[in-house]
């Protein structure tokens, strides 16, 4: 027990000679706005810092995210919007092969939107908030598009809720015993709660279309495992490109349909 309270002296000792923050000099209100704006969801005592903020990097991202706005808001009223109103009419009638056409003509201004948000918000927006704040780990995502199977991709396209998520619940559930089976299921079912309540509460509706498709993605990610095995890797990122652009619009259609007939009166459908 000694030993062990003079290890933990002796590394506070070693942070306080090197300029770091130890326990419990963190709790104030200063390292709490920092770990709210930063963009990171795992806190951490000292966060990598970088020296200085670079003006000419800072200017960059924000030029993109001004940008990307427009663009992302432009494309959604001009070409979103009316893709989605027009499916109506194919849900209702329950008709496959319109309902086959409106889908790959929403997936088009759909995928362009995610691909826009995605540069927008992971590579732009993180960027600005951690240079603002000097954060020097921008590990925000890894190269997605090359993923071979559903696992991968989810494990690589969104790197901070994916610490997150794996510190937070895929450790602690392994360590007690279970298996990663069931903490990647307790993951997706965690994910898939928080999708369905960012939809179902804006819409003052509740649907599971997006809880479902979440729940989809473990069985869906043995399927493009054994394609990568037999068939090669190509099938793998074929099946994960293929979720993404034909799974989304997929739900949006859903939730409008779901939407107008709730609100809508039968002549404004």
């Amino acid at each position: 027990m000694q030993s062990s309270e003079s290890f933990e002296d002796e590394k506070n000792e070693a942070a306080v000679a090197v300029g770091l923050v130890k326990y419990p000099d963190n709790l104030n209100l200063k390292d709490l706005f920092y770990f709210l704006l930063a963009p990171t969801l795992c806190y951490e005592l000292n966060f990598p810092r970088t020296a200085r903020i670079r003006k000419r990097f800072l200017v960059k991202r924000l030029l993109e995210v001004v940008f990307g706005l427009n663009l992302v808001l432009a494309l959604f009223q001009q070409w979103m919007i009316p893709s989605v109103t027009n499916s109506i009419d194919t849900f209702s009638t329950m008709d496959p092969i319109r309902i086959t056409e409106r889908l790959l003509k929403l997936a088009v201004p759909n995928h362009l939107i995610w691909l826009c948000f995605f540069y927008l918000s992971f590579h732009s927006f993180l960027n600005l908030m951690g240079e603002l704040l000097q954060f020097a780990d921008r590990n925000f995502y890894n190269d997605w598009w090359n993923a071979n199977n559903i696992s991968v991709f989810w494990s690589t396209w969104n790197m901070p809720v994916h610490m997150w998520a794996v510190r937070h619940v895929y450790i602690p559930i392994t360590k007690r015993g279970h298996s990663k089976v069931v903490a990647s299921i307790v993951v997706f079912f965690i994910s898939a709660f928080f999708h369905e309540y960012l939809v179902s509460v804006p819409l003052q509706m509740f649907r599971i279309w997006a809880f479902l498709g979440m729940m989809a993605q473990p069985p869906l990610s043995v399927i493009s495992r054994m394609a990568e095995i037999k068939l090669g890797p190509r099938w793998g990122n074929l099946i994960v490109w293929s979720s993404l652009i034909l799974g989304q619009p997929l739900a949006i259609m859903m939730y409008y349909h779901d939407y107008a007939l709730l609100h809508f009166t039968p002549a404004k459908l």
